[in-house]
């Protein structure tokens, strides 16, 4: 079954209209990574609940640069509030990747560690 043809006077539109929305998708996507190429990006692979005062946290931190970075290691409790925090310096490398385990001493009993942030 063939399309209908439009109304006449409407294909520039129509056109028009494709190309804006061509453009608008192209924007978004240099904008997106734009904003994330050449930054650190970090996970947390395990966490372990020592005791009621500890949690160990490991991570893995991409520093494409290999620069020196500062990572916010944090430990929660079962509310999401932070129960105990420590700043890890990991320092400049020849290697983007590199693994770390820190102990991270809380004021109550944790539930997971996470990094927070890494700059």
């Amino acid at each position: 079954m063939p399309l209908p043809r439009p109304a006449p006077g409407t294909l520039r539109w129509w056109v028009i209209g494709t190309i804006g929305v061509a453009a608008g998708v192209a924007l978004a996507t240099w904008f997106g990574l734009a904003a994330t190429v050449g930054r650190p990006s970090w996970q947390t692979t395990s966490y372990k609940v020592v005791d009621d005062r500890t949690v160990n946290v490991t991570f893995e931190v991409h520093s494409p640069d290999g620069k020196a970075l500062t990572c916010i290691v944090q430990a929660l409790a079962r509310d999401f509030s932070t129960v105990g925090s420590l700043a890890v310096e990991i320092p400049a490398s020849d290697s983007a990747d590199s693994r770390h385990t820190v102990s991270v001493r809380t004021t109550s009993r944790a539930v997971t560690g996470e990094v927070r942030t890494c700059d």
